[in-house]
């Protein structure tokens, strides 16, 4: 397995693709938190801020019009549309964790997923799946973060991307956050390696 290289930086770029409400984020920082060498990519969108969320730690939270340049002046890895808002990935935040890093986690959709294996077939992805249906309805009623209707779409979404979950490298069930997150790290270990040899 060769390296992606994204402007002269080598490193492993790990894609992690999950429902909304399955925990990637939470598992990803989690895991990155314990592991040297691991960063998580910060990614763009145009929807505003959730309470507690911040610019230049969660997202880069930025116009529309701003999300329009850079998408046309190829500044973004990929991008994508998500309940109407773009989100993307800008080429610099990957350059920014790689050059600390030696993996840089990605937490994108499967839409922006599908053009980065494009893009860069050598990358890895991980699709964080939950236990059940159920549980995934569980989870975003807990958030608190919903309403009805968007729970209902979101489980919509679930579906359609629990259907392409067979297309990622590898697969976890989010079922307890600690052990999902061990086997995440042990994972990480042996992308590690595979890039070393």
């Amino acid at each position: 397995m060769s390296k992606p290289k994204i402007n002269g930086r080598r490193g492993a770029l790990v894609v992690v693709s999950g429902p909304s409400g399955v925990g990637k984020t939470v598992l990803a920082r989690r895991v990155a938190a314990a592991m040297e060498g691991v960063g998580v990519v910060l990614t763009a969108t145009t929807r505003k801020p959730r309470s507690g969320e911040a610019d230049g730690r969660d997202y880069r939270f930025v116009p529309r019009e701003t999300f329009r340049e850079w998408a046309d002046a190829g500044m973004l890895l990929e991008h994508a549309v998500y309940a109407g808002e773009f989100y993307g990935t800008p080429l610099d935040c990957v350059e920014q964790t790689l050059a600390g890093n030696d993996i840089a986690l990605l937490l994108i959709d499967v839409q922006g997923a599908a053009q980065i294996r494009q893009k860069l077939p050598e990358s890895v992805s991980v699709f964080i799946a939950p236990p059940s249906e159920e549980a995934l309805m569980e989870r975003l009623i807990g958030r608190g973060k919903e309403t009805e209707e968007q729970i209902r779409e979101r489980l919509k979404r679930a579906r359609r991307e629990m259907a392409l979950k067979d297309s990622y490298d590898y697969i976890l069930v989010n079922d307890d956050l600690e052990e999902t997150a061990n086997d995440f790290k042990s994972l990480l270990e042996t992308i590690r390696l595979q890039e070393r040899t």
